[in-house]
C-alpha cells in the first residue's frame, strides 16, 4: 500500500537504466494477457493525478477515485521475473529472494499462500509488516506500511523487523530499488544479490512460485495452473478479480452512490454465480484445486468480519451462501493455509488504516467465524490438493 506526495517523479520512459520489466521476457512463469490482475495494483492504495513531472505519489485508496466516483486501481511497477533457467536475469535458486507482505492484505496473501503450498518457506524468506498503515516521512501526507523498528516490539503480534535493508517503512524498500518509486504495495519480492525489487504483481508472483521454483519445492507436485485447466482458470479469473477480489474495494472506496450501486449489484451477482458453480463441483475452476480458488478465497475470508461492515458489502454474509461458506472453510483447513490467515492483523488493518472510511479507527468485535469445523465439499468429486497430498 502506499503514500503521499513528495519530489517530482520522472515520466516512465525516463528511470534510470537497470530497471528491468516484463517486457521482452518470457517464462512459464508469465502472466496470460487475460489475467485481469495482471494490469491492478496489489492492495487498497492510490495515487494523485499524474503531473508534468510524472506520477505523484500514492497516498490513500480514496485518491483512486475518478472524478466519477469510482475507484480506480492504478498498476503495478516492477514486473521482472524469475525463471528456472536464469533466462531473465532473475535464477531461481534457494536464499536469494525475499517476499515482504502483510497478513491484512489479500494480495500479498495469495503468494504467500502460494509459497506455504509448494513448501518454498526455506528458500524464500519472508517478512511480515505492521497492519496498520503509519505517517512514512515528517511534513507529508504519506501513509504506508511500516516495520516493526530494529529492536522494538511488534504492535500487533506477528509483524517484524526488516532483516535485510533495516527499513523503517516498505517504502524506504522501494525507494531503495528506485529513487523514482511512486506507489509502495505488498507483496514484494526482493532480489538479495542485486539489492533490488524484483517483482511486485501478485499474480505473476504466484505463477512464479507456482512453475520456476520446482527443483528446490519441497511439493513440486503442486501445480495450481495445471495446463489442462488454464483456459477455466483465466476464464475466472477475468470475472471475479472485478467483480469481487477488487468489487469489494469498489464498494469501500467508492464517493458518489451510482458507482457503489453498480460495484454492489456486481459483486452480489458473482457471489451468487460462485455460489451456483460450487453447487455443482467442487473447486471454482473445476474438480482441482487451483490459483483460481486462492484469488477468490483471500477475499471470501475477509468478507464477514471486514468487508460487510467496512467496505458497505452488507446484503450478505458469506456464511448465507453454504457452498460458498464450506468451500472457504476447505480451503482453509489445507496444510498450511490456516497460518497466513491473521485475523488480528486484517481487522487492524482495515478499520484502523482507512480514516475516511472509520475515522474513529473502532474495531468491530464481530462473530469470530470458526473456519475449522467440518466441511461438506467431499461430497462432490475433486482433488482437494493439486497432483496429490503434499
Amino acid at each position: 500500500l502506499s503514500s503521499s506526495p513528495a519530489s517530482p517523479r520522472l515520466p516512465v520512459q525516463q528511470l534510470p537504466a537497470g530497471r528491468r520489466s516484463l517486457v521482452g521476457v518470457t517464462s512459464a512463469a508469465a502472466t496470460s494477457a487475460s489475467d485481469p490482475a495482471a494490469t491492478s495494483a496489489n492492495s487498497d492504495t492510490s495515487a494523485n493525478p499524474t503531473t508534468s513531472a510524472g506520477p505523484a505519489m500514492v497516498q490513500t485508496a480514496v485518491q483512486e477515485t475518478s472524478a466519477d466516483g469510482a475507484f480506480k486501481r492504478t498498476p503495478s511497477a516492477f514486473r521482472s521475473l524469475i525463471t528456472a533457467d536464469g533466462s531473465s536475469g532473475f535464477p531461481a535458486v534457494a536464499g536469494r529472494y525475499h517476499l515482504y507482505v502483510s497478513y491484512a492484505c489479500p494480495w500479498a496473501c495469495r503468494c504467500l499462500m502460494t509459497l506455504k503450498l509448494k513448501g518454498l518457506e526455506d528458500a524464500i524468506s519472508v517478512t511480515v509488516v505492521e497492519p496498520v498503515w503509519r505517517r512514512t516521512r515528517e511534513g507529508e501526507d504519506h501513509f504506508g506500511w511500516p516495520f516493526v523498528p530494529p529492536g522494538g516490539t511488534a504492535e500487533v503480534e506477528g509483524a517484524e523487523s526488516d532483516p535485510l535493508n533495516k527499513a523503517l517503512f516498505v517504502r524506504d524498500v522501494y525507494e531503495k530499488a528506485d529513487p523514482y518509486a511512486a506507489k509502495f504495495s505488498v507483496p514484494v519480492l526482493w532480489d538479495k544479490e542485486t539489492g533490488t525489487i524484483v517483482n511486485n504483481e501478485s499474480s505473476e508472483i504466484m505463477r512464479m512460485f507456482n512453475s520456476e521454483f520446482n527443483a528446490i519445492a519441497k511439493h513440486p507436485q503442486v501445480d495450481i495452473y495445471p495446463a489442462h485447466l488454464r483456459a477455466a482458470i483465466d476464464e475466472v479469473n477475468e470475472w471475479v478479480y472485478p467483480s469481487i477480489n477488487n468489487g469489494v474495494y469498489r464498494c469501500g472506496f467508492a464517493t458518489k452512490q451510482a458507482p457503489y450501486e453498480e460495484a454492489f449489484k456486481e459483486l452480489f451477482s458473482a457471489l451468487g454465480r460462485c455460489e451456483d458453480i460450487l453447487s455443482r463441483q467442487r473447486f471454482i475452476a473445476g474438480d482441482t484445486f487451483t490459483e483460481a480458488d486462492i484469488r477468490l478465497f483471500v477475499t471470501l475470508i475477509r468478507f464477514d468480519e471486514v468487508y460487510v461492515v467496512h467496505f458497505k458489502c452488507n446484503r450478505n454474509f458469506i456464511r448465507d451462501f453454504p457452498n460458498l461458506f464450506n468451500y472457504t472453510k476447505e480451503i482453509y483447513q489445507l496444510p498450511g493455509i490456516a497460518s497466513t490467515v491473521n485475523m488480528a492483523h486484517i481487522k487492524s488493518h482495515y478499520f484502523r488504516s482507512h480514516p475516511s472510511i472509520n475515522p474513529f479507527g473502532i474495531i468491530p468485535g464481530g462473530q469470530g467465524t470458526d473456519y475449522t469445523v467440518p466441511h461438506d465439499r467431499s461430497r462432490l468429486p475433486g482433488v482437494a490438493l493439486p497432483c496429490g497430498k503434499m
